[in-house]
C-alpha cells in the first residue's frame, strides 16, 4: 500500500498545476465569463423538434387535432425557453457581435432568433418529409414510412442537419455545430450545417459519408455510403491565414453517387449524372453523365508470373 501522505502528495500537486490557467486555455476561451452552451440541452432541443416534425412517432399519438395542439404548444414553449437559453450562451463565441454587450441585450437578440427559427419550423417539416419518402422510394427493404422515421439513420441525421442548417443561416454561433456532430458520433454521418441541400434527399446505409461546409446539392440526390464531398485543397491570405471560400462540389438535381465515391474541389456534377462506387473526381462532369472505373483485368499467374 502506498502511504496516504504520498498519495495526497501527488493529488494536491496535479490539482495545483490543473487549476491554473495556461496561456493556451486562456487564448482559447471566450472573453466574457458567461457559462457555455449545455450540450445535454442542446440535445433536449432536437428531442423537441423531433416531437414537434414527428409528432405522432415520437410522441402519444393524438388523432384529435386540439389534443395535437396542446402538446405541440407545450412542447413549442419549452424549446422557445430552452433555445434562447443556449442561443445566449453560445453568442458569446460570435466575433461580430459588438453590440450586444449587457445580459439583457444578449437574452434580447437571443430571443429574437429563436422566435425565428421556430417560423422556418413548418418549412423544416415540409423538407424532412420529402427525405422520408426519397429514403423509402429509394430503398426496396423500406417496407413502410414508419420504418424509415423510426429506425434509419439517414432521417436521424437530416433531421439534426435541417435544424442547425437553419440556425447556422441564422449566424448562431456553435450550436448548430454541436447538433451535427451530435448526429456525427451516432450514425457515422458527417454533415457540415453550412452545407446546402434541397429536397428529396437520400443517403442509403449512411456510415462514412462527409458533406462538406460549403457544398452545395440539388433535389433528389441520393448518395451511398462512404461517399465524401469534400475538398481538394485550401487557399491562404497574404499572412498565411486559410480562407473560408467556396471548396466542395455542386451537385446538381437527380444526380445518384455510390459507395465510397469522393468528390474533390469546387466542381459540378451535372443533373441526371451517376458516379459508380471507388471513384475519385476532381474535374466537373455534365449533365447525363455515366462515370465508372475501368473493367478488371482477369489476368491468369503460370510459372511463378507475378510473385
Amino acid at each position: 500500500m502506498i502511504d496516504k501522505k504520498t498519495v495526497n502528495g501527488v493529488l494536491q500537486k496535479n490539482v495545483a498545476l490543473m487549476s491554473k490557467h495556461t496561456e493556451k486555455e486562456v487564448g482559447m476561451m471566450p472573453a466574457t465569463e458567461a457559462p457555455l452552451p449545455s450540450v445535454e440541452q442542446v440535445k433536449q432541443i432536437v428531442t423537441l423538434v423531433k416531437s414537434i416534425i414527428f409528432p405522432d412517432y415520437f410522441n402519444r399519438r393524438q388523432p384529435d387535432e386540439t389534443q395535437r395542439s396542446y402538446y405541440i404548444g407545450v412542447h413549442m414553449e419549452e424549446l422557445l425557453i430552452l433555445l434562447t437559453k443556449q442561443i445566449a450562451h453560445g453568442l458569446q463565441f460570435c466575433e461580430d457581435c459588438e453590440a450586444i454587450r449587457t445580459k439583457e441585450q444578449v437574452y434580447t437578440e437571443a430571443e429574437r432568433l429563436a422566435l425565428t427559427f421556430i417560423d422556418t419550423l413548418p418549412e423544416i417539416k415540409r423538407q424532412l418529409y420529402t427525405d422520408v419518402e426519397a429514403m423509402f422510394d429509394n430503398d426496396p427493404a423500406a417496407p413502410n414510412y414508419g420504418e424509415v422515421i423510426f429506425c434509419y439513420p439517414v432521417v436521424n441525421t437530416m433531421t439534426h442537419y435541417r435544424i442547425a442548417h437553419k440556425l447556422h443561416e441564422l449566424k448562431v454561433p456553435v450550436i448548430p455545430r454541436i447538433i451535427t456532430e451530435q448526429a456525427h458520433s451516432k450514425t457515422g454521418i458527417d454533415i457540415h450545417p453550412g452545407a446546402q441541400i434541397g429536397d428529396y434527399f437520400s443517403i442509403d446505409h449512411g456510415t462514412g459519408v462527409v458533406i462538406g461546409e460549403t457544398a452545395i446539392i440539388g433535389n433528389h440526390v441520393t448518395l451511398y455510403q462512404g461517399v465524401t464531398l469534400g475538398a481538394k485543397s485550401f487557399k491562404y491570405d497574404e499572412q498565411g491565414n486559410m480562407l473560408n471560400v467556396p471548396r466542395h462540389p455542386i451537385i446538381e438535381d437527380h444526380v445518384t453517387i455510390y459507395s465510397n465515391a469522393s468528390i474533390l474541389g469546387r466542381i459540378t456534377i451535372g443533373h441526371d449524372s451517376v458516379i459508380g462506387g471507388n471513384i475519385w473526381l476532381t474535374h466537373s462532369v455534365p449533365p447525363y453523365s455515366r462515370i465508372l472505373q475501368s473493367k478488371a483485368i482477369d489476368a491468369g499467374f503460370q510459372d511463378g508470373a507475378g510473385i
